[in-house]
């Protein structure tokens, strides 16, 4: 699992014109190639009278799938500009398709590389980017002596405390970045007088929005 990674924020969609020309971007996130091809073929039944939906997709760990397609633009013109904004922002698991309506006027190759870049770099923006990291889930129960005081300080520290459940004893869940989980134990057995049954939990990610950063069109 990467200790973190960036993503698109949801699935969501915007369009510009350029030249008389309707371009809308549709992006999604997604885990499988299958899920990426669903999410196409969904955009193209919705845009069937479209002149082109041309797209592309990024997905697994290391980048491993990486598919781009012109749909019927002049080759290298559409989804390979499209792939590059993805890589270019360093996104990954990500699905866009970029449909274009023909307004009347040719762009020529350069206009349309820069027209399908700029489409999905604009759709990207609108949409957000979000910063996935790793953390690993930690139990903490305690006596109901210690709840204030330890609750003050989980909410006042760096970790998020994800949920508190009162039963025979508290117990506090929370997340921590994996390469702070030695320390915030010593922490917490610190602050507890160690009088805390600590338990490791199950890995999680969290999802922090990233402020758009170095799209260019």
């Amino acid at each position: 699992m990467l200790k973190d990674y960036y993503t698109i924020k949801e699935t969501g969609s915007d369009q510009v014109i350029i030249r008389k020309s309707r371009f809308i971007g549709y992006v999604k996130r997604v885990e499988t190639e299958d899920d990426a091809v669903q999410f196409i073929n969904k955009i193209k039944k919705k845009h069937y009278d479209a002149t082109h939906n041309c797209s592309a997709y990024i997905i697994g760990e290391q980048d491993q799938i990486q598919k781009a397609n012109d749909d019927g633009e002049p080759s290298g013109t559409a989804g390979v500009p499209m792939l590059e904004v993805l890589k270019q922002q360093k996104l990954k698991d990500t699905v866009i398709v970029v449909t274009r309506y023909f307004g009347g006027i040719k762009l020529g190759a350069g206009g349309l590389i820069r027209a399908y870049g700029s489409t999905t770099s604009q759709t990207i923006k609108s949409i957000g980017i979000v910063q996935r990291q790793l953390v690993k889930g930690i139990s903490i129960k305690t006596d109901y002596t210690l709840l204030g005081k330890l609750e003050n300080e989980l909410r006042n520290s760096d970790h998020i405390l994800e949920s508190i459940d009162y039963q025979e004893q508290v117990e506090f869940l929370v997340y921590v970045k994996e390469q702070a989980v030695e320390t915030f134990k010593e922490w917490i057995i610190d602050h507890t007088s160690d009088q805390a049954i600590i338990e490791d939990k199950q890995f999680a990610y969290i999802e922090i929005d990233v402020s758009d950063p170095q799209i260019s069109p």
